[in-house]
């Protein structure tokens, strides 16, 4: 492994949740004000992921009162504190950047659900 990787990996996070183009995240980013830090939560809908390394990045866009919000967060920065997922979107592209020209419920990705099997759900006790 060469110089550049071992420090790249010294401040990379390790905790990044596994998250892709068309998912439901909410981001948790730190705020400074003066001498106070809060955090303040941004939810939307990833409409990319790009760059590698400690230069990786992601895209998130959101309507708030009627008008399209984009922002981009830097996945590795200290200021991102938590990544949660919370629907994963089914996409087949992995820039939806078409999402910026649709608005009302041509706007909205379809959900992927996980296949789990109903034995293993209910927890089959048929062993007698």
């Amino acid at each position: 492994m060469n110089f550049i990787k071992q420090i790249e990996n010294q401040y990379k996070k390790k905790d990044s949740p596994e998250f892709k183009a068309g998912d439901t995240v909410k981001v948790h980013v730190k705020i400074k004000e003066g001498d106070k830090e809060r955090i303040q939560v941004y939810q939307g809908i990833v409409i990319q992921r790009k760059g590698d390394g400690l230069g990786e990045s992601f895209t998130v866009r959101k309507i708030s009162s009627g008008i399209g919000v984009e922002r981009v967060f830097p996945l590795h920065s200290p200021n991102v504190a938590k990544i949660e997922t919370l629907r994963k979107g089914r996409v087949r592209r992995s820039r939806i950047f078409y999402l910026r020209e649709l608005t009302g419920k041509s706007a909205r990705i379809d959900e992927l659900r996980m296949e789990v099997d109903d034995k293993k759900a209910k927890g089959d006790k048929k062993t007698e």
